[in-house]
């Protein structure tokens, strides 16, 4: 009797997997093609810290009348994006923060200070009649420029002459607008033409007619235009006026030796109106437009460095698999630039270096997907190579969504609490994550299947790369270390370096930047070198002694204060200037006492909700001992990072939070990754001891461990090397960071699992001991080690009899 064939399924996996292969292509291209369009039609938006400016932040405060709220901060933004516009600055950016925050970025203004002084004004507007000379100026005799009898008041006028002053006729709200003009026709050169509202024109009209009365050159016939308790323009009537008659017709024009500057300043004063509220400016960050272009261009060889060590790196290791790697890597590149330009991100300093970081997370997921590709082809369960990629890419894909997600909401939180640049850092980290996992899950996916289905590689399946184990995982399977055998060893020893290195906090206290501390840092480049200790001496005889001076890069010099005024500021360049010889300001920042208080705050705010977020999402994810165990691996990290960088004296930062975070979000993974192997060998070996199946667990995922810590350890090597001074800390930051975190998920994580795992099934074992439980060994096995081995048959050795070990709950 014939067999009958059997039915066509094994024809329709093939095809189903030829049809899953082209849908993942067609995504592949239309991303690539979406990318490459936004990439040559839409330019990424360059933070001031690369291309250089000023950005300036205000804060609103309330007055008697008014409150400083949602409301009076919007009004507040027109009236300054009204100033700014006239101060002719290249693409400028003015956006509200918060409940009563303003943040201006000016690019390509190097002296903030008139900026500053422009926006801050509150712009109390008045216009007033002249009553003639004062004999005294003001501050003398009383006459202090608020004042007198019958309102009068005594200001200087432009030229230092003081005026009395009748009571304001016309304020800020009587004026329509007003604008600088240049007068071709009759050589007059600059003049500003004001425009007045209709009950505004006849005031005007009646001041004007007033002045007219007195003969020329009598200071009566002039009006005092008066901003913020200062005459800003202290016009004389034409002699062309009649007296009594004023200047009719709602409009007039205040002429002088302007220039088309000054002209345009006292259009810009006179028609900017009040603010709703007075400001305040909390931080003010000033960096050259030198320093922006040498940070683009560190970067750039640190990203290009970096990726092609990188990319060297899984090449060799996973040689075709890896080449294809690379090329996702630069398809990632791509996506990550594309994805920034259409949300109209702005690329910051730490932005770049959260850019070149997340190659790191795109060679991880790459790094997954092959090992575990290497486990199935190892298992000969795979009949080819194409078949073991794809159960890898599927097996792989919890743990790199998971290690991802933590990372995420690490990123999450510095877009949220995090300030300047840094808040950069997060939107950069964030949308490269997101990019990673695009490039290694469908780009990588769609090159690996297709060049393993070729006839040429299905032959030859040495050049895939994953056709072997690698020389790590042989290694392990020789010697198979029972590294789990005694885990308190390995907690007593974490407790001890997390002791040694968090005395330092103790021991050494923390070096807080301005961020927190508030204060003004300037950074000088001078012609020649300047020797810290002769600056901060020139700098106590100048009446600064707190300064904190250090040397930066070979001839630069970075000096921190107190918060200074622009005149105290003036009074360091000066003193520096004259050690170094012709000195240029690269970098100027200040912040306020009350935002360094409030950025503190939100850095333990961060701290603490980046280690609750970790715990809640693994709890949910894995469980609650898992995730109470990767979460204390995470606190031991945070604590032996922070230590080390108090006993360097390092500077605890924006920079450096942005660097801690990504610390608890990227070794987290490392812990993630593992958890989720024992997650998978629970569902397989529910009767294995715990501490032996974390060992298993360990052993198995310790080879990716290996090679995705070498990927980032050679990209933040080379920021660390070849970026900006600025990101030299941030790259050390991490270095340690990664080791630490590599070391904690082994030997802190793991232990501590056990150890949880131990206590509480330790009196579920002494229930079931009195109920009768616990027989005895199966025949067929033998104790080795401390380990149970059976017999798999000839030249086979299987890993302890599963069926016989404490069911694990």
């Amino acid at each position: 009797m014939k067999r009958s064939r059997p039915p066509s399924r094994p024809r329709s996996r093939p095809r189903s997997r030829g049809r899953s292969l082209n849908v993942r292509a067609l995504v592949a291209l239309a991303v690539l093609a979406v990318s490459v369009a936004i990439a040559l039609t839409m330019p990424v938006r360059l933070g001031l810290d690369l291309r250089g400016g000023t950005q300036i932040v205000l804060e609103t405060r309330s007055t008697d009348t008014t409150k400083a709220d949602r409301e009076a901060t919007d009004r507040t933004v027109e009236v300054l994006r009204g100033r700014i516009d006239a101060l002719g600055v290249a693409e400028p950016t003015i956006v509200r923060s918060g409940e009563n925050r303003v943040v201006v970025e000016l690019p390509g203004v190097q002296d903030p200070k008139k900026a500053a002084d422009v926006l801050g004004r509150t712009a109390q507007l008045t216009v007033h009649s002249v009553l003639g000379a004062a004999q005294n100026p003001p501050g003398e005799d009383g006459a202090d420029g608020a004042a007198a009898k019958d309102g009068e008041r005594v200001l200087p006028d432009e030229s230092g002459q003081s005026l009395r002053l009748k009571d304001a006729t016309l304020t800020g709200q009587d004026v329509k607008g007003a604008d600088a003009r240049f007068d071709q026709q009759n050589g007059a050169g600059w003049h500003v033409t004001v425009d007045f509202k209709d009950a505004g024109g006849d005031r005007w009209a009646q001041v004007t007619g007033e002045a007219a009365c007195h003969p020329a050159g009598d200071p009566q016939r002039r009006v005092a235009i008066v901003l913020d308790d200062k005459i800003i323009s202290s016009p004389q009537v034409d002699p062309s006026v009649a007296c009594g008659a004023g200047i009719s017709g709602g409009s007039t024009q205040i002429t002088g030796s302007f220039d088309d500057a000054e002209a345009r300043e006292l259009a810009l004063l006179v028609k900017g109106g009040a603010l709703p509220v007075p400001v305040e400016t909390i931080e003010q960050r000033t960096i050259g437009a030198t320093l922006g272009d040498e940070a683009i261009s560190a970067g750039a060889w640190a990203a290009v460095i970096g990726t092609a060590l990188t990319a060297l790196f899984i090449i060799v290791v996973y040689r075709l698999m890896g080449a294809l790697a690379t090329v996702a890597l630069l398809c990632y590149g791509l996506i990550s630039y594309a994805a920034l330009a259409a949300v109209g991100a702005t690329l910051t300093l730490p932005g770049l270096a959260g850019f070149v970081l997340a190659i790191g997370m795109a060679v991880d997921a790459n790094v997954l997907v092959f090992e575990r590709a290497r486990e199935e082809q190892a298992a000969r369960t795979r009949p080819s190579t194409r078949s073991a990629l794809t159960a890898g890419f599927r097996s792989a894909f919890s743990a790199i969504a998971d290690s991802n997600i933590t990372t995420l909401i690490a990123a999450a939180l510095l877009f949220f609490l995090a300030s300047g640049p840094v808040k950069g850092f997060g939107v950069t980290l964030g949308i490269g994550v997101l990019a990673s996992m695009v490039s290694a899950l469908v780009i990588t996916r769609v090159l690996a299947e297709f060049a393993a289905g070729r006839p040429a590689v299905f032959r030859r399946p040495r050049i895939t790369g994953i056709s072997s184990t690698g020389p790590v995982r042989d290694a392990l399977l020789r010697r198979d270390p029972f590294l789990m055998s005694r885990p308190r060893r390995w907690l007593a020893a974490s407790l001890v370096v997390m002791v040694v290195a968090g005395s330092g906090i103790l021991v050494r206290g923390l070096n807080f930047g301005i961020e927190f501390t508030g204060g003004r840092l300037i950074e000088y480049s001078t012609a020649t070198q300047v020797d810290p200790d002769r600056a901060r001496d020139a700098l106590a005889d100048a009446g600064f002694p707190r300064a904190v001076v250090q040397s930066s890069g070979d001839s630069d010099l970075t000096v921190r204060t107190e918060e200074l005024t622009d005149a105290e500021a003036a009074t360091v360049t000066k003193a520096v200037s004259e050690l170094g010889g012709e000195t240029e300001k690269v970098r100027d920042e200040l912040i306020g006492p009350s935002l360094g208080e409030e950025l503190r705050r939100d850095a333990l705010i961060a701290l603490g909700l980046a280690l609750g977020a970790q715990l809640l999402y693994l709890a949910a994810r894995f469980r609650l001992l898992f995730g109470t165990a990767a979460v204390s691996a995470l606190a031991h990290d945070v604590v032996i990072l922070v230590g080390v960088f108090a006993w360097l004296s390092k500077p605890i930062d924006g920079v450096f939070l942005a660097a801690l975070l990504t610390v608890i979000g990227y070794s987290v993974n490392d812990s993630v990754v593992l958890f989720d192997r024992v997650r998978e060998l629970l569902g397989k070996e529910r009767k294995a001891p715990f501490d032996r199946l974390t060992n298993d667990a360990i052993l198995q995922t310790l080879p990716r461990t290996v090679n995705t810590g070498m990927g980032a350890v050679l990209i933040l090597a080379s920021l660390a090397v070849l970026a900006d001074d600025s990101l030299t800390d941030f790259a050390l930051a991490l270095l340690i960071g990664v080791g630490v975190g590599t070391y904690s998920s082994v030997f802190t994580a793991s232990p501590l699992a056990i150890e949880l795992h131990g206590r509480g099934a330790g009196s579920r074992s002494a229930r079931g001991r009195s109920r009768g439980g616990g027989g005895p060994q199966k025949a067929g096995g033998k104790e080795k080690g401390g380990r149970t081995e059976k017999s798999g048959g000839p030249g086979k050795r299987v890993p302890a009899g599963r069926e016989d070990r404490q069911e694990v709950p």
